[in-house]
């Protein structure tokens, strides 16, 4: 029987049941996918970080229930934070590599961490009216990003009142869809759903707002952006747009602490 480091933490969140609650694991190997798979299915949450130190950095891959994704925000968030506390106590920088986004890091501040990702490339598209049927309104700009929809609506309560048909969403192969308008008492809001990764709505998704940060910024002609997410737990996000770069802060809190027991024979490592 293996036994690996778990943690629960809420990111984006100064207390618990607050924010996005995301899974960290601590490997010593790399098993195979198919179990990495099982434990994010087991753990249920919208997404799980693998993570691996490798030299100076750390490899990190995030998987939700039912696939692994290319790029998460809240985890990348979680798993840093984590690691300040537990395995990196004397440092304020943490690199991580992905295969699919590259190169991240994650700096500690006094009481914010601050992710360093690359900014999304967007362009306009048109819907289905299927899809705007499916959404329950219709935006007023639509754009499609390297992994989600951007959806932009005119006003704030538009964005509070989406009920979507989430069975119909399903059909969509984009990760997600980001729905955001301009803000009442934040410069904008967003909501993100994601059924066809069987994540309905995303509590709060660190990642889109590589996609949103941009936008908002050229819109708003300001570089530095106050963003809240709008889901029942809530997130407050704090973006500034960097060049190429997007950086999102945010705080976490430790939620839960244990290991995970694994059968000695499940899922040979990667050779």
């Amino acid at each position: 029987m293996n036994k690996l480091p778990f943690f629960q933490v809420d990111a984006f969140a100064s207390e618990p049941f607050r924010g996005n609650p995301a899974a960290v694991v601590i490997l010593d190997r790399w098993p195979a996918d198919s179990l990495l798979q099982k434990i994010a299915g087991e753990n249920n949450l919208s997404e799980t970080a693998f993570l691996l130190k490798s030299g100076s950095s750390y490899e990190i891959r995030w998987f939700s229930p039912s696939v692994e994704v290319d790029l998460c925000g809240h985890a990348t968030l979680a798993s840093a934070h984590i690691l300040f506390h537990h395995y990196e106590q004397d440092t304020t920088r943490i690199r991580f590599e992905n295969h699919y986004s590259g190169t991240l890091f994650v700096e500690k501040g006094e009481r914010e961490l601050t992710l360093d990702f690359p900014v999304d490339h967007i362009r306009p598209v048109e819907l289905p009216e299927e899809l705007i049927s499916a959404l329950g309104d219709c935006p007023v700009e639509s754009y499609l990003g390297r992994t989600d929809y951007m959806l932009v609506f005119g006003e704030q309560q538009q964005i509070e009142d989406l009920s979507p048909d989430f069975h119909r969403l399903r059909a969509y192969k984009a990760r997600g869809i980001i729905a955001t308008a301009k803000g009442k008492e934040a410069d904008f809001v967003s909501r993100f759903f994601a059924p066809a990764i069987d994540i309905n709505e995303d509590p709060v998704t660190g990642s889109a707002h590589t996609t949103l940060t941009p936008y908002w910024a050229r819109k708003l002609n300001k570089t530095e952006l106050l963003a809240h997410q709008l889901s029942a737990r809530g997130g407050t996000l704090h973006c500034r747009l960097a060049g190429d770069r997007v950086k999102i802060s945010g705080r976490a809190v430790t939620y839960l602490e244990g290991s995970i027991f694994i059968p000695a024979d499940e899922g040979s490592a990667k050779q």
